[in-house]
């Protein structure tokens, strides 16, 4: 196998071809070839001997370059107490890509692209929340309506459902408020729960270390976030006031079921509307996302402490960026 490897010398990028092979049931590595440090030439210097090996790694070896590329034309940034320099140049990189790269591309491929995604989305965002329907299902049943055999109505509209508001997200441009939240909540779980709306009582969310709102005080401690969004909306970065917003809504818990399919859908839409690419949070890692969560569970619905919500912006920052190629490189 060969890819892409960079060396970091004296702060400096330089780039090599390196081949990886098992030999007498050991991995052997080495650099078989010197690319240079100019990211937008490696291409073009790697070594023809080695086409076959290049055809079969030929995905990952654009990603590489991509990302390499776009990381490199971002060249200021403002300090960031929620995110490591090395993130933050990510995720502007992969915006930069995002807005001049895939959206700039013809209709159809934008179109096919977001259903491949949303496909991902979808199975990651219900299965966290207990839905069984595999990834293999989730495709037939949103690509060819293929109903999955043995699986509730309930688990097909969730994903219906998702797949709905999710194209709907994409072309909407309303503010955030009460209104959009309850109509996302309710799309998102029409014929699967019928409590729709902010709940009427009280719920002890399992396994946690946090008491939700009572009932009583949900409007207004919705009231209280929406106005910390709109205060803290020039003051954070985009991503950051995201992630703070996800973490936040979810300690509240205002509705009787979908809170965190919820909230993850008013994440991306917050990021859609800054220009960012969406993301899906992978279920293979509930445990370190729900750990991220808690640390800002200590936190007031007006707080912005750093060491509370670091955690939550440098987890889903890490799932942007590590999923990011894999969905929208072209």
């Amino acid at each position: 196998m060969v890819y892409l490897y960079k060396k970091i010398v004296n702060g400096n990028p330089y780039y090599y071809l390196r081949l990886s092979k098992k030999i007498k049931g050991k991995i052997v590595v080495r650099d078989i070839a010197y690319l240079g440090n100019d990211i937008s030439k490696i291409e073009s210097k790697i070594p023809s001997k080695y086409k076959k090996e290049i055809r079969k790694a030929h995905r990952n070896i654009k990603k590489f370059i991509e990302s390499e590329y776009y990381q490199k034309k971002i060249t200021k940034l403002k300090d960031n107490s929620y995110l490591d320099k090395k993130l933050l140049r990510e995720i502007e990189a992969v915006k930069l890509h995002f807005n001049n790269v895939f959206l700039k591309a013809d209709k159809r491929t934008i179109e096919e692209t977001y259903k491949n995604f949303l496909i991902d989305f979808a199975f990651n965002t219900t299965s966290m929340e207990g839905n069984t329907i595999t990834l293999n299902e989730v495709d037939r049943l949103l690509r060819e309506n293929l109903t999955p055999k043995n699986r509730t109505l309930k688990e097909i509209n969730d994903l219906k459902n998702t797949e709905k508001v999710f194209f709907e997200l994409l072309d909407l441009k309303d503010e955030i408020n009460h209104e959009l939240i309850i109509h996302i909540h309710d799309s998102l779980i029409e014929n699967v729960d019928e409590r729709k709306g902010y709940r009427i009582h009280d719920i002890r969310v399992f396994k946690s270390n946090f008491e939700a709102s009572p009932s009583k005080y949900i409007r207004a401690d919705m009231n209280i976030l929406l106005e910390w969004f709109k205060k803290n909306k020039a003051k954070l970065h985009p991503f950051v006031l995201a992630s703070i917003f996800h973490q936040k809504f979810e300690k509240i818990h205002p509705f009787a079921d979908g809170n965190g399919r919820t909230g993850r859908m008013i994440m991306i839409y917050i990021l859609l509307e800054e220009k960012y690419p969406p993301f899906s949070v992978k279920k293979s890692n509930r445990g370190d996302y729900l750990d991220a969560l808690k640390k800002g569970d200590y936190a007031n619905i007006e707080d912005i402490n750093p060491k509370c919500f670091k955690p939550i912006s440098e987890y889903l920052a890490k799932e942007l960026t590590g999923n990011y190629w894999n969905n929208f490189l072209i």
